[in-house]
């Protein structure tokens, strides 16, 4: 039997693993959290509220800046490697997280297995396309969610083998939408209402991208439900425009929600306004199917543009108002399956893992 390390950090990494995590047996795998989300409400939630079993190593960072934090975590897990030595390392999309294990699983000599591989913006503002394309290079297995992605990969010339499997996005929907419908406490109190989500760095760490965001959301009048992000809260403040949000008469701003009302706050919506990766898969899942507005220039997820799932609309305020009004009056999603799969990706990816 193959021993595996399954390493999660953030949210995305914890709910896409999710699936893959219950189909392995504690005997032969480890989880260790290495602590990127330190935020309770943005990690560890997650693992409980999924009813994961508790990570075999849970990783205390000191340091808050990108560098050293990644630096931290490779120090941190080769040590772990040294005394598990695994078969392989897996991990899962383009997180700090990811850098760090691929790097410490590479110098440690361990097979590295990157899920959601190939997935590209041609961004290189993003943290993200660095951290992908290191993994991608890194990995003996790519695990790789669509042909494009695999494209992306021949493309580049990586070294190790391609397998299209799906993402294991659509296996955790499926796996859990019917318990979040009977366990999420959120209240909709607006029925008619689109769902918002903004945290990416690009985005809200430039004053006059953020503030053209958001005045093109309090200009459209629509009613929209906002769980803001930590850091978008702390940069909305630091601009001197988190007051006019909270006053806006349209936009109801909450804490931080779990994966299950995540999922019913994307069910129940009208459309998605966002600039998540993630969200921009799940919106596709036969249990959501929900248009999305995609609040950013480039996208890693062309697969769902394609199919007319999502709409790449820019950062400009005109282009979000007129996207907005344009979808509020035929907010219609396309009769087709989801370009990520049917729901059987992790089977499909360990039963790969168990063959080489």
């Amino acid at each position: 039997m193959v021993k595996i390390s399954i390493i999660i950090g953030t949210r995305p990494e914890i709910i896409k693993l999710s699936p893959i995590i219950r189909l392995t047996k504690k005997s032969s795998t480890d989880v260790i959290f290495t602590g990127q989300h330190y935020d309770y409400d943005m990690g560890l939630q997650f693992i409980e509220e999924l009813n994961l079993r508790t990570p075999d190593y849970k990783l205390k960072l000191s340091n808050r800046n990108p560098a050293y934090q990644t630096a931290e975590m490779i120090q941190k897990l080769a040590k772990i490697f040294m005394n598990t030595n695994p078969d392989t390392v897996i991990v899962e999309g383009d997180t700090n997280t990811v850098l760090a294990a691929s790097i410490a699983s590479l110098k440690s000599k361990i097979p590295l297995s990157h899920v959601e591989a190939g997935l590209r913006s041609f961004d290189w503002r993003m943290p993200e396309e660095h951290n992908r394309i290191l993994a991608d290079h890194a990995s003996e297995l790519l695990f790789a969610p669509t042909s494009i992605s695999k494209h992306n990969l021949l493309n580049e010339k990586v070294h190790g083998k391609i397998f299209v499997t799906g993402n294991t996005v659509i296996d955790a929907i499926k796996h859990n939408i019917k318990l979040a419908e009977k366990k999420s406490t959120i209240n909709y109190r607006d029925e008619d209402f689109v769902l918002l989500t903004l945290h990416r760095a690009e985005n809200v760490d430039n004053k006059k991208t953020l503030i053209n965001i958001i005045k093109a959301l309090i200009e459209s009048k629509e009613k929209i439900i906002f769980p803001i992000h930590p850091r978008t809260k702390k940069r909305l403040q630091e601009f001197n425009f988190y007051k006019k949000i909270s006053n806006s008469k349209n936009i109801r701003i909450i804490p931080p929600v779990g994966y299950f009302d995540m999922l019913l706050l994307m069910k129940k919506s009208k459309f998605i306004i966002s600039d998540s990766g993630g969200i921009q898969e799940e919106a596709t899942s036969p249990q959501i199917k929900k248009k999305v507005l995609v609040i950013r220039k480039t996208t890693d997820r062309p697969e769902a543009v394609k199919a007319g799932m999502a709409d790449l609309v820019g950062t400009s305020k005109n282009n979000i108002l007129n996207s907005i009004k344009r979808y509020s009056k035929n907010p219609k999603f396309p009769k087709k399956p989801s370009p990520y799969g049917s729901g059987n990706s992790s089977k499909k990816i360990l039963n790969i893992l168990n063959k080489f």
